[in-house]
């Protein structure tokens, strides 16, 4: 199994998807499942969705995207022999084409899993919401979307990851009066009344949350502080940028007012605002995909799709091959041994007898 998942992991590194460019590698998916008689399959732009229906009472995604962030000299794929254990390397290795490789494998393994099982390979995902292909998919087909818990392959080092936080990021700006520097007095130094704001954001210290057995902690900073015209003259306007990432207790309007708690007599306006993910991790389904894993959970520090199955009621969680801090590098890679472990842990998640055989 493991050398089979190496290979077809190599294969797909190969066919480069860069974000906007994944049509040849959904064909590829496409037509390699649609040779199975137990998966009725979807296509939605560039993303390809591949079912079972066998009317079992639980239904669960598992979902990967297709697409990497640009290429930097490090395709083709190379199979390295390294003492810490094999690696895949090159573009996507980690990022997250080990993830669509065990579930690409799995698609085709698993006739007979115990639960209905929808796959998801999408579009876009490393670019603008917006053009997100899972996003899509919800507006155009939220039927498919719909399953008891869901599953993101994103890499995790082949940890459970529950859920995610949100985030939400706000401008602050202050006005002042511009004048020349050497009159100082007669002007209003706009970058002098962010010095409350930079005072709370200095005093904050990190919250850890508990939400669903697994502690998130909370991070609240200024990420860019812009203003200023000449440096004879005093800046008549300066903005604040303030990044607030929060626990899945709270909704996206909750994130707000606790901004507006903490910088209050200051107009904040809303630039990005992404919802957390409870994970659902008191779930009977989700104990049991725990169970099969047999690792404790640990939280998802960070935003993912998960977010996106959240919002439509579906508990969800991120559980991948590669580590996470390789993604977007230049020498990213992927143990083989991860994907051993994700491939056999789903599979005594969804098909014990064919695991244990």
């Amino acid at each position: 199994m493991t050398a089979e998942i190496a290979k077809l992991l190599q294969e797909i590194m190969d066919v480069e998807s860069v974000s906007g460019n994944e049509r040849q590698l959904a064909d590829r998916v496409e037509q390699r499942l649609k040779a199975l008689g137990h998966l009725t399959l979807f296509r939605d732009g560039d993303c390809v969705v591949a079912r079972t229906t066998l009317g079992r009472a639980e239904r669960v995604v598992i979902a990967g995207h297709l697409d990497t962030v640009p290429v930097a000299g490090n395709l083709p794929s190379r199979y390295v022999e390294h003492p810490d254990g094999d690696r895949i390397w090159g573009r996507g290795a980690c990022d997250m084409k080990g993830g669509v490789a065990v579930m690409l494998h799995l698609a085709e393994q698993l006739t007979e899993p115990n639960r209905d099982i929808t796959w998801i390979f999408y579009d876009n995902e490393e670019v603008e919401a917006t053009r997100n292909g899972l996003g899509r998919l919800s507006r155009n087909r939220p039927d498919l979307l719909e399953a008891d818990f869901a599953v993101l392959m994103e890499p995790t080092s082949a940890h459970i990851e529950g859920g995610c936080q949100g985030t939400i990021r706000v401008e602050l700006t202050t006005t002042g009066a511009a004048a020349h520097s050497a009159r100082a007095w007669m002007g209003h130094n706009a970058i002098h009344d962010l010095a409350p704001a930079l005072q709370t954001l200095a005093e904050y210290r990190s919250e850890e949350i508990e939400v669903d057995g697994l502690v998130y902690r909370e991070g609240l900073n200024a990420v860019a502080v812009s203003g200023g015209v000449a440096s004879n003259v005093i800046p008549p306007e300066a903005t604040l940028t303030i990044n607030y990432r929060f626990a899945p207790d709270k909704l996206g309007d909750e994130a707000l007012a606790r901004l507006g708690e903490w910088f209050t007599g200051y107009e904040l306006k809303v630039t990005d605002l992404s919802p957390a993910a409870r994970p659902g991790l008191d779930l009977p389904l989700a104990q049991d995909f725990v169970a099969a894993i047999d690792e404790p959970a640990g939280p998802k520090y960070g935003w993912t799709d998960v977010a996106r199955f959240s919002a439509l009621g579906v508990p969800a969680v991120n559980y991948g091959p590669g580590d996470p801090s390789y993604a977007h590098r230049d020498d990213e890679f992927c143990p083989v041994s991860d994907l051993e472990k994700c491939a056999a842990g789903l599979t005594r998640w969804l098909n014990p007898a064919k695991e244990n055989s």
